[in-house]
Parts: C-alpha cells; structure tokens; sequence
C-alpha cells in the first residue's frame, strides 16, 4: 500500500504539488490523471525518494522509498523508459540491473519473455522504437518481481495489440493482490484498465474514487428516444419538468435527448401518452468526457504556467 500525506513541493514560488493526500491499495489498478503541468511526475518521484518534498510523508507499505534495503523486490518502477544507455543491448541492460540488485539471472530471460522482447535481446537499446523502449522499461520494472507497481505512462508508443497486453497484465498483476498506480493520457485507455482514480489538477487533490463513480458524478448521460409522435411525447415530458432537447440522427430522422435521465423514466411517459417507441437508449458519458469537466480550470492554469508535469 502506498500512502501520500499532506505531500508538498515547491519550486520557488511555484505549488508544483499542495498539500496531496491519497492511498494506493492492493488489489486493484489505480489511475493517476491530471492535465499536463498539474504535478503528476512529481508526485512519483517523491514517491520514489528521488525528490525531496518541501513537507509531508509518502511511505511504501509503512516505510520511505529511501529506507528500504532491496527496493527492487518490493517496487518496481517506470518514470522514463529512454534511461537506458543506447550502446547497451536490452539483455546486458537487464542483466547489470539484476546483478546490481541481487536478483537472479535467469529473472532476466524470464521479463524479456513477459514484455515480447525476447527476440530483440541482443539488440542495441538506442536502435528500439518508442513502444519497445517502453516494453524494456517495464521489463526492468518486473525484474525483482515486486508488490507494488509505479508506472508513468506505460503504453506510451505501443500499438493496440501492446496497450491491450499492458492492460491486461495489470490487471492481472492486481487480481494477484498486487499494488499499482499507473499514469496515461489515454483516458479511454485509463477507463478500461483503473479501477479506482486519483486525480490532480494544480498540485491538488481534485478526485479520488472510483472509475465508475468519477465518470458518473461528473458528466451527464444521455437518453435517445425516436418515436411514433415526437412532439406530443416532448410535451408530456415537459409537463413533467423534464428539459428536452432535439437532434436528427445520421439518416435525419428527428430526436429527442434528455440528460441525466433513466430510460424507464422515459419509457413510462410514452407509455402513458400511448405513443410507440422506436428507439429508446442511453448515450454513456466517457472517462475523457468527466475528465475535461472537473479539470478545465486545471486546463486552464496549464496555459498560463509552465511547470513539469
């Protein structure tokens, strides 16, 4: 479990991160989202020990990053997958870092296998793609086998068929009661792989919650309806209050949309007016569509201010 208290950071007089508290729990995959320049990388790397926080505590299981004697077996991490020197071969790369750590050699076949690498290994590191870059640099994050996972952008250059078999093994890793908190731009990506999220804009704690109650506490769905008498079935709603908008669909065939309605609710109007329905559905608002909304302020700040993400 990782637990961040009153986390600060400042860079002169800038609030790079402010006062952020939140937990990382086993079990389950966490997203770590926020607009660029809202404090994200920092955050991590104050995790990890490699900045120091102007106040506050982030501890692993009970204990600083700093403390630990063999970090490599309790944490794996990915912050920058270029930090591999590019005459190194992916296979001598790993195999210092496993010597260096005290972990065995034959982990080091065991990861290139895990991330798809194994027949690349001989291959110098400054001639991989971004997206195998990103496979070396997850295979060096697995090499002690650790319970917990810290990843800033894992499937950043992979293809689908890499981002699918990322989302995958996370989740897999979590199902196993594992700890892993990962960053993406990728918000659809991020509403299939997170369970939970963590999310910050200008440094501060804005959500921590569920997927699923993110999205639907902040953005609104939509219910779709075509009927037999459109315009008698809008008065009926709107004798009820309800606020009725009008659309056509790709075939210009007129109709009606209510936000943040249940489809039955809907149903039982028309229902009462004896009108025919022929398309009744509900529209479900995205990860990306509740993400702009309760970050646009942060959006904004990013304009005006220039800071690490």
């Amino acid at each position: 479990m990782i637990e961040v208290r009153g986390l600060s950071k400042q860079y002169g007089d800038v609030r790079a991160v402010d006062d952020l508290s939140f937990d990382v729990r086993p079990g389950i995959v966490t997203g770590f989202l926020g607009p660029n320049g809202a404090g994200k990388s920092t955050t991590m790397r104050m995790i990890l020990g490699l900045d120091a926080p102007t106040s506050g505590t982030a501890l692993i299981d009970g204990v600083a990053y700093r403390s630990m004697k063999d970090p490599l077996f309790k944490v794996g991490t990915l912050l920058d997958a270029k930090a591999v020197h590019p005459n190194r071969r992916a296979i001598d790369h790993l195999t210092w870092v496993a010597q260096s750590n005290g972990i065995k050699k034959s982990r080091v076949g065991e990861v290139l296998h895990l991330v798809g690498l194994t027949g690349v290994a001989k291959k110098k590191a400054g001639g991989f793609s971004l997206g195998m870059g990103q496979r070396l640099g997850l295979a060096t994050a697995l090499l002690g086998d650790p319970e917990i996972l810290i990843l800033d952008e894992p499937v950043n250059g992979l293809d689908p068929e890499g981002i699918r078999w990322v989302r995958e093994f996370l989740r897999g890793l979590a199902s196993e009661g594992r700890t892993i908190l990962v960053s993406s731009h990728l918000l659809s990506e991020m509403s299939q792989t997170a369970d939970h999220l963590v999310v910050i804009g200008k440094g501060k704690l804005v959500a921590d919650c569920s997927t699923y109650s993110f999205i639907k506490e902040n953005s609104k769905s939509t219910v779709i309806v075509r009927s037999s008498d459109n315009e008698r079935l809008r008065l009926g709603l709107e004798q009820q209050g309800i606020v009725v908008r009008t659309e056509v669909d790709e075939e210009g065939r007129p109709l009606l949309l209510i936000d943040n309605f249940q489809t039955d609710q809907v149903g039982a109007v028309a229902f009462q007016h004896q009108i025919a329905l022929y398309q009744l559905s509900e529209r479900q608002a995205s990860l990306e569509d509740a993400f702009m909304e309760m970050t646009n302020h942060a959006v904004q700040y990013q304009a005006t201010e220039r800071e690490s993400n």
